[in-house]
């Protein structure tokens, strides 16, 4: 084996691993189907597993069969799963990368702010998850879409005791309110406090599952609370919840 052999192998290698990576990445930090990830690991091992074999044992036949019928399949999964590979391309769209070069607008912190400042002085409960790296967009879609601008006294009517969208949380994504009225997982965690309630297991379980930040406004106390990978920061101040979300979201005073 020459050179120019070894450099191509190397190359193959690393370009098949890059895409190996990037793939498991996207799967881990989207909250895909579970089905999804179960296929797409099945179908690798399978065509990891016969490439191997026909490579190895030189099963001509095989990979006549297998170079036939390997279009007719992956053309079906691509006609079965085609909404769940919309999906995909939704949420590649919304990866960080196309994002990395703009700064987050500071303000969005500021309006935050007065908005669960209020909401807590008047004891009106309140769920916000702020996104980062891993998309939200499934679970934007559990809710109602409300594509606007954000806002402290939008933040303030929606979680309105007499709202239609009070239940549940908002998603925000850089300066915009997504979605409200979602549904975010709840803490599978057998270690959780069971003193908890329904607002800071679900902000728990969204940050066990992603890199996104949730702040909670008590009901019953009033009090502000945040959640970030898979910890929840109990009985904050205004001024440390605003720290925190500028340490969070890159915004340095």
């Amino acid at each position: 084996m020459d050179t120019i052999d070894i450099v191509k192998m190397v190359i193959e290698v690393a370009v098949f691993a890059t895409l190996i990576y990037i793939a498991l990445r996207f799967l881990s930090q989207t909250r895909g189907s579970g089905v999804v990830r179960g296929l797409a690991l099945l179908l690798l091992t399978t065509v990891v597993g016969f490439l191997v074999l026909i490579s190895t044992l030189e099963l001509v036949h095989l990979g006549w069969l297998f170079e036939r019928f390997g279009q007719s399949v992956l053309l079906g999964l691509i006609i079965v799963f085609h909404p769940e590979i919309r999906r995909a391309l939704v949420h590649l769209g919304e990866a960080p990368i196309f994002h990395r070069f703009f700064r987050p607008d500071a303000r969005i912190v500021q309006r935050l702010i007065r908005a669960v400042t209020r909401l807590a002085k008047d004891r009106i409960g309140a769920l916000i998850a702020i996104e980062r790296e891993a998309s939200l967009a499934s679970l934007a879609e559990t809710g109602i879409t409300i594509d606007a601008e954000l806002n402290s006294y939008l933040i303030e009517s929606i979680f309105y005791p007499k709202s239609a969208l009070h239940d549940g949380a908002i998603v925000i994504r850089e300066d915009r309110i997504v979605a409200a009225s979602c549904l975010l997982p709840l803490s599978q965690n057998p270690d959780v406090d069971k003193r908890l309630g329904t607002r800071h297991r679900a902000a728990l379980g969204l940050s066990e599952e992603t890199d996104a930040i949730t702040v909670i406004v008590s009901e019953e106390t009033g009090k502000l609370s945040a959640a970030v990978g898979g910890k929840l920061h109990f009985d904050l101040t205004t001024d440390q919840l605003e720290r925190f979300l500028e340490e969070s979201l890159g915004l340095q005073r």
